[in-house]
């Protein structure tokens, strides 16, 4: 039976076709023939006790321009929709802090929303890694500069970076002999008052910051390795990291799958890990990307999971 999807999104003409894993994502719904609406964050609005927002029905295309048709808009409550899915890309901030309570009350009048709003709060897509210890790089979470600069000093090569950051922004490589070591600290720390994460830095790194897919508890077998770019540390795609599909290996599986049902059962449905030289340094779960790059480069069909399962949690 067909059913209605939901899809709470950035602005569409802020999505890039040609590599958006939500257009994928949609596409692959709308090529079984359900429905897909897209909303915007800004539009989610309570009274009386009902989560309501406009949702635009998107007629979905191949082609990349255009890559929708809009059709009707209308305010309906999220109960209206088989399926509520956040995608909304970070900065986590009060807004998006706001959007995760809304949507909270949305789940307890009835609407199914994924990933779950509470579990999205809670879960911070940097700290979430200290659960896991076993399976981390030497790592330290703090905002007291002398903290830190005695980790520097102890460990002698390190990355910093913020807990709110993403795709490589603000993401520093410190040796201990770096004359601009206080600088990027005061910086990064806002001259210790904000708490920053710094870890050993890895040469694995060279040969790529792999992310790992989790969708709906079942690991993808292919990691996309974000290989950087020449005279850079960071491997993220958005700070010219080369994307190469590859194998898991078998620490990389062995890691996914230990956490695998842990987070499905938080209802964190699509899940992105990020792994260097086989250590866990983030758990990515308010937008995962990579499904299109993996898709291209592989014959694993990433978004036809993610439909699988849409459908299997609202069977």
């Amino acid at each position: 039976m067909y059913k209605r999807f939901a899809f709470i999104l950035d602005p569409l003409d802020h999505l890039k076709p040609y590599k958006d894993s939500s257009i994928a994502m949609m596409r692959e719904a709308a090529a079984r023939g359900h429905e897909v609406f897209a909303i915007g964050r800004e539009g989610l609005c309570w009274r009386d006790g009902m989560v309501c927002a406009r949702a635009l029905e998107l007629r979905l295309s191949v082609e990349n321009s255009p890559w929708y048709a809009p059709g009707n808009c209308a305010e309906a409550p999220l109960t209206d929709f088989d399926a509520v899915v956040m995608r909304q890309d970070p900065p986590f901030d009060f807004e998006y802090v706001t959007a995760t309570w809304l949507l909270e009350r949305a789940v307890a009048a009835g609407a199914r929303v994924l990933n779950d709003p509470r579990a999205i709060r809670d879960h911070s897509e940097k700290l979430a890694i200290a659960e896991f210890p076993d399976f981390c790089a030497t790592t330290l979470v703090a905002r007291d500069p002398a903290e830190v600069q005695g980790f520097i000093d102890e460990i002698g090569d390190v990355v910093l970076k913020p807990l709110d950051g993403m795709g490589g922004s603000q993401i520093f490589r410190v040796r201990a002999d770096d004359p601009n070591r206080n600088v990027i600290l005061e910086t990064l720390t806002h001259e210790g008052t904000r708490t920053i994460m710094a870890q050993r830095y890895l040469p694995g790194i060279a040969e790529g910051d792999k992310r790992v897919l989790i969708i709906g508890g079942e690991v993808v077998p292919f990691a996309l390795a974000r290989i950087p770019a020449a005279g850079e540390t960071r491997g993220n795609l958005a700070a010219g990291g080369r994307g190469v599909a590859m194998p898991l290996t078998g620490r990389e599986r062995e890691i996914a799958e230990h956490l695998a049902p842990i987070l499905w059962q938080r209802g964190l449905m699509v899940v992105g890990l990020d792994l260097i030289g086989g250590h866990l340094t983030e758990i990515n779960v308010t937008s995962p990307t990579c499904f299109v790059e993996i898709e291209d480069q592989s014959d694993f069909q990433v978004a036809a999971l993610f439909v699988d399962k849409l459908e299997q949690a609202c069977a």
